[in-house]
């Protein structure tokens, strides 16, 4: 490998937006907000709002309300209303 050329590799702190949880790993990316770890040390925090926590994929649940909100996001965009 070609010295030089590679960003930094360094513990980040991510945490999902959505549910709280936090998990540490390695990242190239950096963030000035830090937060302090449970071994006592401080570590830059990235936030995400989508995580294995949250996604649909990885917990078996389908969050709908979401969803909802889109459609009618959309409907009002668009001028759609329910006429029967």
């Amino acid at each position: 490998m070609k010295q030089g050329i590679h960003p930094d590799y360094h513990p980040v702190v991510f945490m999902d937006t959505t549910t709280g949880f936090k998990f540490l790993s390695g990242s190239t990316k950096s963030s000035q907000e830090t937060v302090e770890w449970e071994d006592g040390n401080s570590y830059p925090l990235i936030r995400m709002e989508i995580t294995s926590d949250s996604h649909p994929f990885y917990t078996g649940r389908q969050k709908f309300t979401q969803a909802d909100g889109r459609v009618d996001r959309f409907n009002k965009k668009y001028g759609f209303t329910n006429k029967d």
